[in-house]
């Protein structure tokens, strides 16, 4: 779990600081600035949940089983990647993006197993 931890806050400093990036105006490459975002929303919304169950369970041993994770990340690439772009113009869908978000998904899955 200490890897899941790890992996969550390196996935808060890398989101805030493409922010921090994007609103200095300083230039980044289009695929960071388009797909590293969508890489590890997942992991963060699902270390979230995780430590939502943990709280309400009161056990710290729980896990999120996959069809949970994969649900999760179907309702987030449906809805910004389809529903989003629908009605609000300044979304875009993309096929990459939903690549990325289950990628994420992936790698939180893992690493919640690990120690």
């Amino acid at each position: 779990m200490r890897s899941l931890h790890i992996f969550f806050f390196f996935s808060l400093s890398i989101f805030f600081s493409i922010h921090l990036l994007k609103y200095l105006a300083v230039p980044l490459p289009r695929w960071v600035v388009f797909y590293v975002n969508d890489f590890l929303c997942m992991p963060v919304v699902l270390t979230i949940c995780l430590k939502v169950v943990h709280l309400i369970k009161k056990d710290n041993s729980l896990k999120l089983p996959l069809t949970l994770v994969l649900t999760l990340t179907s309702i987030y690439a449906v809805y910004f990647e389809y529903y989003m772009p629908e009605v609000e113009p300044r979304y875009t869908g993309d096929w990459l993006d939903v690549i990325m978000y289950f990628a994420g998904a992936l790698i939180f899955y893992l690493l919640q197993f690990r120690k």
